[in-house]
């Protein structure tokens, strides 16, 4: 679950200055999951419930994160990627509107070799439109963090790009890895967890463009439940650039009576 800059990818300026890494190998196929989430304040205040469900669609897996906050606010991201060997966005949507945060309505995809943004630089700023032809490098990996976190070989790193819109996008380099172990409780039993740093880096971006997104964005933290088959236990970052940091958890079941 990537969970801060919202995707995308253009034009020649964009693209003739970014270095590609090598994609991400995968070691553990995805396929059908749900899960149920919170979000919540640093504070521990919850401000919206929703889930995660992914399943395959055709030869790619489409993953879905959908929140619904507390104040009206709806935030709801589509990733769709390919896993022959290595993971590759193939397309990528993203709404979100309501007072909790800036409006983005971003789209695109690999096969149209178009995209599509509406966007806010803030809450009380007009709507801002672009649209285009966009190029994708293969290691664009708006939406995929935790999929390559899960897929990490023990005390590796790899990195990637993402890109912020602007409306126009604007790439990123993101750089992830292991940054420590915590312990959590589950059942009563004592797990061990790796936290897992995300850096994103302006790089050579100077200027206005510079200034709107932020001299140092927000780091992005991922804690997953170490074993065979990683586990997924939180989020921390923001969702927006220059937005609040929030935490991302699974839910607890709750009974009636």
């Amino acid at each position: 679950m990537t969970m801060k800059t919202l995707l995308a990818v253009t034009s020649m300026l964009l693209w003739s200055a970014s270095v590609q890494a090598a994609p991400v190998k995968v070691r553990l196929p995805e396929g059908n999951a749900r899960g149920f989430l919170v979000l919540r304040t640093l504070e521990g205040t919850p401000i919206a419930h929703g889930e995660l469900r992914q399943k395959p669609v055709g030869a790619a897996i489409e993953s879905v994160l959908a929140l619904s906050f507390k104040d009206g606010s709806v935030r709801e991201e589509t990733t769709t990627y390919t896993q022959k060997e290595v993971f590759r966005l193939e397309a990528y949507k993203l709404s979100q509107r309501g007072p909790s945060f800036p409006t983005q309505e971003i789209a695109f995809d690999r096969k149209s070799g178009q995209y599509t943004a509406v966007t806010q630089e803030k809450k009380e700023d007009d709507e801002k439109r672009a649209s285009g032809p966009l190029e994708m490098p293969a290691d664009l990996y708006n939406g995929l963090a935790l999929v390559l976190l899960k897929n990490l070989p023990p005390g590796s790193r790899t990195s990637g790009q993402v890109a912020a819109f602007l409306p126009k996008p604007r790439l990123l380099k993101m750089e992830l890895g292991a940054e420590g172990e915590d312990r959590v409780t589950v059942g009563g039993q004592a797990k061990k967890v790796i936290r897992y740093l995300v850096n994103l880096e302006v790089g050579g971006l100077t200027g206005a463009v510079a200034s709107l997104i932020g001299k140092e964005p927000p780091d992005l933290r991922y804690w997953l439940v170490t074993g065979e088959v990683p586990a997924f236990v939180r989020f921390q970052g923001a969702m927006f650039l220059n937005g609040p940091v929030w935490r991302l958890e699974m839910a607890p079941v709750e009974w009636p009576g």
